[in-house]
């Protein structure tokens, strides 16, 4: 898919993605133990197309949103464009209950659920190759990683998938895949409020050349120019995030606070808040992009800036010190190295 944003290498792939990509989460809609609320799928479509018109180049789903519903909305998007589609990323390894929706999934990456998933998901989606293919969790079934990630070589070398990868997963896990083949991405969450990832799983990345792809770098709606206390009592009762610690308080007050602190930044460089927040995810070495969700088109604009803004020395500090200051989230607060600069994979 042609593209006239930048594009950067996940890790050793052949695969080169834009720095920001389309996140399908919200995409599921409401009804299971894990989503947005209510959302309507023509919405969905309208907003993904969107993003592809401003130059995204890539969807990452998984086959838990909605329990198997967001993969479907993508599918119904990509047979619109046949010719011409994104690259698209999806997940395995949460196992829903057919018969209770709100029931939270099992952790199971069983090399037999870890096929019919890919089976189940490459239906949903309508394509005959899943480009990245990921683990969403680790296992909580007692099955050694090891057999799980053989299992996913074999799906690559039967044509199945394109190219594996992990999220969040530890180091233990990461070293334990690499060993027998190498992890092509690690799909880590990381925001201003949420940058434990950045202490030492990134960087074992940057050191190995493998990609990394973080997700909810708004951290879920917070960092964006318009949220406030009072859209989280506005919130739908099957939304997730009503029972989150980040939306409750004394968190949510100190993470609004850093939020606003954001606004004078985004003011100078011409942009949104939510694009500098996204931004300063982007300029840790290592990261490749960033997954961010939309809902309608015009949340794409809100963050679209993010695929072609370079956060200054001055910006990154001032971020830093309001971290320390705020005392908000946990984890290094500053990238180290200016963004855009020294990076460790290839830019086209």
């Amino acid at each position: 898919m042609f593209t006239t944003l930048p594009t950067r290498q996940l890790g050793t792939t052949d695969i080169h993605i834009t720095r920001v990509g389309f996140g399908a989460w919200a995409t599921g809609g409401g009804g299971w133990s894990f989503g947005w609320g209510p959302q309507d799928d023509d919405e969905s479509i309208a907003a993904m197309n969107h993003a592809l018109e401003r130059g995204v180049n890539w969807i990452d789903t998984a086959a838990i949103y909605g329990l198997g519903h967001s993969e479907e909305v993508v599918g119904r998007m990509l047979r619109g464009r046949a010719a011409e589609r994104p690259y698209v990323f999806t997940k395995c390894g949460l196992v829903w209950d057919e018969n209770d929706r709100m029931k939270a999934p099992v952790r199971s990456l069983a090399p037999a659920s870890i096929r019919r998933e890919c089976e189940a998901s490459l239906r949903r989606l309508g394509i005959e190759r899943i480009d990245l293919y990921q683990f969403h969790r680790p296992d909580d079934t007692g099955v050694p990683v090891e057999e799980s990630w053989r299992t996913m070589e074999q799906l690559v070398e039967e044509g199945k998938v394109r190219a594996i990868g992990v999220s969040n997963f530890d180091l233990s896990l990461l070293r334990k895949c690499e060993a027998i083949r190498h992890v092509d991405s690690l799909q880590p969450p990381l925001s201003l409020i949420r940058r434990d990832a950045a202490a030492a799983e990134i960087p074992w990345c940057n050191a190995h050349r493998t990609g990394v792809i973080v997700y909810s770098p708004m951290q879920s709606g917070i960092l964006t120019d318009t949220f406030s206390a009072d859209r989280v009592k506005k919130m739908a009762d099957d939304d997730w995030r009503k029972g989150s610690e980040n939306f409750q308080t004394p968190r949510l007050e100190k993470n609004i606070a850093l939020r606003d602190a954001l606004k004078p930044i985004a003011q100078r460089h011409g942009t949104s808040v939510s694009a500098v927040a996204i931004a300063w995810t982007l300029a840790w070495p290592a990261v490749t992009g960033a997954i961010v969700g939309a809902r309608s088109a015009s949340q794409v604009d809100g963050w679209i800036d993010a695929a072609t803004l370079t956060l200054t020395v001055e910006d990154l500090d001032e971020i830093a010190e309001t971290i320390e200051r705020l005392g908000a989230g946990s984890g290094p607060t500053r990238p180290p190295v200016r963004a855009g600069i020294e990076a460790t994979h290839a830019e086209v």
